[in-house]
């Protein structure tokens, strides 16, 4: 076992790490929200715009921290606008889905014509539904696709933003048959449904799938699954669900050791393997590939942040500023729709804290991802980020 990870030699609960980080960055599950298109309320550029920003202020105390740096990224966007003034209205959740109902219900009454925010899937959903009959749309800051569509677009970053990423560099690559490895909680499962659609849109190759139960015993017992399946599928990568919390410094040791060395077999990982700093200096991540946001755009930004709040800000408020970044722009191209799906939806999106982002038809986000990989124990970008998309707008 490796040193730095000694708490992994715990049993089951550790192991369940996995789950909790699911959790909070895809939020909590919600119904599907599907209300159709809508051509959104109309929108006059020459006064300021009504827009709310919906936080779970009022809820933990750490939520409470993250509502204050949600809505210092929001007026830290509104700074950046040239020749757009946004009215920005602000409501707190208390990270309940009932409470971000009315309060989404109470801004579009009093004016608001978009909602940014709020943070968990149960209250995005619950906010969409309470504002879909006014046409209004609500770009919120979960990344739980489940709840995405209709009138809620998920600004997250989710798993198959990542894994398409990631298996159309691989493919480009000639890493082109994938095994697939997960844990059998939600978040593995998700994982793995991401990235086998990711292999069938970018024309790669399933290699089978190993799954295992979140356990030390049902880790090890895998690792000699995954050897057979690689050897009787031809497999020339392996696609990894875990994270450094969890079971990656065991397969990134135990698999190299059973005879699948980095040097002929590519690992690949779902999850982002510079965090903890200290997963960089694992031998069994050398050579690994994963995917990050821009880094120049998120360290201007972190730096901005900073420089204006003295703290560094929690990575999700970059969100809010996303918002805050696309609401200027489409107010700023004139249209009176320009609030509507169809304008959300142009395809050459906008640019954000983290890099360029779109969002997409199904409620979804796409992002402008780096791929990295990890060499001398530090991060090596592989593939940049891309400055822009193709597709008619910004």
């Amino acid at each position: 076992m490796f040193a730095v990870f000694d708490t992994l030699r715990k049993p089951l609960r550790l192991l369940i790490l996995p789950v909790v980080a699911f959790v909070l960055a895809a939020c909590e599950p919600g119904g599907m929200t599907n209300m159709g298109s809508n051509n959104g309320p109309r929108v006059d550029a020459s006064k300021p715009v009504p827009v709310a920003l919906l936080i779970p202020r009022g809820g933990s105390a750490s939520d409470d921290l993250l509502a204050k740096d949600l809505e210092n990224a929001a007026l830290l966007a509104i700074r950046d606008l040239s020749g757009v003034q946004i009215d920005l209205r602000v409501y707190g959740t208390g990270g309940n889905a009932d409470l971000a109902a009315k309060a989404a219900a109470q801004a579009v009454n009093e004016g608001a014509q978009i909602i940014i925010g709020p943070l968990y899937g149960e209250a995005a959903n619950a906010a969409g539904k309470a504002v879909a009959a006014k046409g209004v749309n609500v770009l919120a800051f979960s990344n739980n696709s489940s709840i995405a569509g209709g009138n809620v677009f998920v600004m997250g970053q989710g798993f198959g933003d990542t894994s398409d990423r990631l298996v159309r560099f691989a493919k480009a690559n000639g890493k082109d048959r994938i095994l697939i490895l997960h844990g059998d909680d939600v978040a593995g499962q998700v994982g793995r449904n991401a990235i086998q659609q990711a292999i069938a849109a970018n024309g790669a190759t399933s290699a089978g799938v190993v799954d295992y139960s979140l356990s030390q015993e049902a880790v090890i017992a895998a690792v000699p699954r995954v050897k057979a399946a690689v050897t009787a599928n031809g497999a020339n990568a392996v696609f990894l669900t875990t994270s450094s919390s969890s079971a990656l410094p065991l397969f990134t040791q135990l698999l190299p050791e059973a005879g699948l060395p980095v040097s002929t077999m590519q690992y690949i990982g779902l999850t982002r393997w510079d965090i903890p700093a200290q997963t960089l200096a694992l031998p069994g991540v050398q050579g690994g590939w994963f995917a990050l946001p821009d880094p120049s755009a998120s360290t201007a930004f972190s730096q901005r942040y900073t420089a204006a709040y003295g703290s560094l800000p929690n990575p999700i408020a970059g969100l809010a500023f996303d918002g805050i970044a696309a609401v200027g722009a489409l107010v700023k191209s004139g249209h009176s729709d320009a609030l509507s799906t169809a304008r959300l939806t142009q395809g050459a999106g906008f640019r954000g804290a983290s890099g360029v982002f779109r969002f997409k038809a199904d409620g979804t986000t796409e992002h402008g991802l780096a791929v990295a990989t990890v060499r001398n124990n530090a991060v090596v970008i592989i593939d940049p980020a891309p400055k822009g998309f193709g597709g008619v707008g910004f």
